[in-house]
């Protein structure tokens, strides 16, 4: 945090930067996952993991918890958070990279194509739109999956308007894995923008990042 702080030049963009980690604060503890029972095995993680997409070359084809966590976070609402963690970051690097290559929209308030002073330069009331319409998807998403849809790969989809999810099980679960491949890929680049940024020449990033 020494080195986050050392970069805001005013007393506003502490308040704003305050605030907005104090509201993911709430919103991550809100969804903290309850207790719940494990299925008991000899493993250093899980069984229900041995049933689930995400092992691949990458891993050694292997499941990957080495701090067996998997014992104290329960497998599905992991795969829940690490999907939309996933698909959150591949969009959070399109936004990274896209002002600095493309440009930036006509804004009074947002003028540069720093990610970071982007954040700290935009009004509150956006931020309380943005949150209100994440409430909104989320809200949907709930409702979706009331009706047997499904947001993590399952027989119904909830979303799938150019008709991309096979049919065929084999091929699911190949799109499955591909989807976690790309979001694991894009956590790990949003990460190493961020400490690049913060720590410039901390990460091998391109120039336009």
């Amino acid at each position: 945090f020494f080195f986050f702080f050392r970069h805001l030049r005013n007393h506003t963009y502490i308040m704003k930067t305050i605030a907005a980690l104090t509201v993911l604060a709430g919103s991550a503890a809100a969804f903290a996952p309850a207790p719940v029972s494990r299925v008991e095995s000899s493993l250093s993680y899980a069984a229900e993991l041995d049933s689930m997409t995400g092992v691949s070359a990458e891993t050694g084809n292997k499941v990957f918890d080495p701090l067996g966590l998997s014992d104290y976070v329960p497998t599905d609402w992991a795969r829940r958070a690490e999907l939309s963690n996933g698909r959150s970051a591949m969009l959070a690097t399109v936004g990274w990279v896209w002002p600095k290559v493309f440009g930036t929209f006509d804004s009074q308030d947002v003028t540069t194509t720093d990610p970071i002073d982007a954040i700290l330069q935009a009004d509150p009331q956006w931020w309380a739109q943005f949150i209100v319409i994440c409430g909104v998807f989320e809200t949907w998403k709930y409702r979706q999956e009331l009706d047997g849809k499904s947001f993590l790969g399952g027989d119904s989809p909830a979303v799938d308007y150019l008709k991309f999810w096979p049919e065929d099980a084999a091929a699911q679960e190949e799109m499955k894995l591909k989807e976690l491949k790309n979001a694991r890929l894009a956590m790990i680049g949003v990460a190493g923008f961020a400490a690049n940024h913060f720590l410039p020449g901390a990460c091998p990033v391109p120039d336009f990042a």
